[in-house]
C-alpha cells in the first residue's frame, strides 16, 4: 500500500506541481489551507502532512500546532515548505514540532529524499522497538502528545495483561477513544494493529519476568496472558530471534 500524503497550500498551481510529482509513489491528498486540511485529517489516515506555511484562515505554522497538540494525529509527521529564508521562521517552525522545514524554490528531488528519509527513519525505530525484548513503547513517540498516549496504553496493556480476550474494543473503553480513533493512532504510530502492539507488549512484559528468574516458563505465559506455553515460545521466539530459555540464560 502507498503511504498517503496530504498536501496543504492555497496555490493551485503550487499543489499541481507536487501532485504531478509525488502521485507515482504516493496516495495524494490536497488542501488548500489549513483547516481544510484539519478536515481532511479526521476522516483519512494520513502519513505525512506538507504543508506551506503563508496561507489564508489558517497558516502552516498553526496548522503543524494543532497536528502536534492532538492525540488522534500528533505522531504525522509535518515538512512545511516556505518562501521566507529567515532563520526566525525556520526556528519557529520547528518550534511547533515540523519534522523537516525546506524553503522555496525546492528541487523536487530535495523534497522526495526528505520524504523518503522520514518514513525510513520511522520504520528503523519502530522496526527496533518491535524486535527488542528492552526496548520501551516511548521510543516510538514522535511528540509529548504521543509520548503521553503511548504510556497511557501501555498502562492500560499491562493492567489487563492477563486478560486472553483483551481487544481492540476493551482498550478503547479503558482510553476513552472510540474503536476507530484508537484503531487509526495505534496503527499509525507503530505500523502495528492494536493485536499486535498487545501481543508485544505480553511479550515485553514476559522477557522482564524471564530476566526476573522467579518463574517457570510455563508460569510466564499464564501471566501475561497466553493459553498454552507452546503458543508463546512460538511468538517470542519468532518476534526476538530466540527461545524464552535461552533469552533467560542470556540475561541470567
Amino acid at each position: 500500500m502507498k503511504y498517503k500524503i496530504l498536501l496543504v497550500d492555497d496555490d493551485a498551481d503550487v499543489l499541481e506541481f507536487l501532485t504531478e510529482e509525488l502521485e507515482e509513489n504516493y496516495t495524494i491528498y490536497t488542501a488548500s489551507n489549513g483547516k481544510s486540511a484539519l478536515t481532511t485529517l479526521l476522516t483519512e489516515s494520513i502519513d505525512l502532512v506538507i504543508s506551506d506555511v503563508m496561507m489564508p484562515e489558517m497558516d502552516g505554522f498553526e496548522l503543524c500546532r494543532n497536528i502536534k497538540n492532538t492525540v488522534s494525529y500528533s505522531h504525522i509527521p509535518v515538512i512545511l515548505l516556505t518562501a521566507k529564508n529567515m532563520l526566525q521562521s525556520r526556528i519557529e517552525g520547528l518550534d511547533m514540532g515540523a519534522d523537516a522545514y525546506i524553503d522555496k524554490p525546492f528541487s523536487p528531488e530535495h523534497l522526495r529524499v526528505q520524504i523518503t528519509n522520514l518514513f525510513n527513519n520511522r520504520a528503523r525505530i519502530t522496526q527496533h522497538f518491535f524486535q527488542s525484548p528492552s526496548a520501551d513503547i516511548t521510543s516510538i513517540a514522535h511528540s509529548k502528545s504521543d509520548q503521553t498516549f503511548l504510556e497511557q496504553l501501555n498502562q492500560a496493556i499491562r493492567s489487563q495483561i492477563q486478560d486472553i480476550d483483551l481487544d481492540v474494543e476493551k482498550l478503547a473503553k479503558y482510553m476513552n477513544m472510540s474503536r476507530a480513533t484508537l484503531y487509526r493512532k495505534i496503527s499509525g504510530i507503530s505500523n502495528m494493529t492494536p493485536h499486535e502492539l498487545i501481543n508485544t507488549t505480553r511479550l515485553k512484559k514476559a522477557a522482564e519476568l524471564l530476566i526476573s528468574g522467579n518463574y517457570k516458563i510455563f508460569e510466564i505465559a499464564d501471566e501475561v496472558g497466553f493459553q498454552s506455553q507452546a503458543n508463546f515460545a512460538k511468538l517470542f521466539l519468532k518476534q526476538f530471534g530466540m527461545t524464552p530459555t535461552d533469552y533467560a540464560k542470556r540475561n541470567k
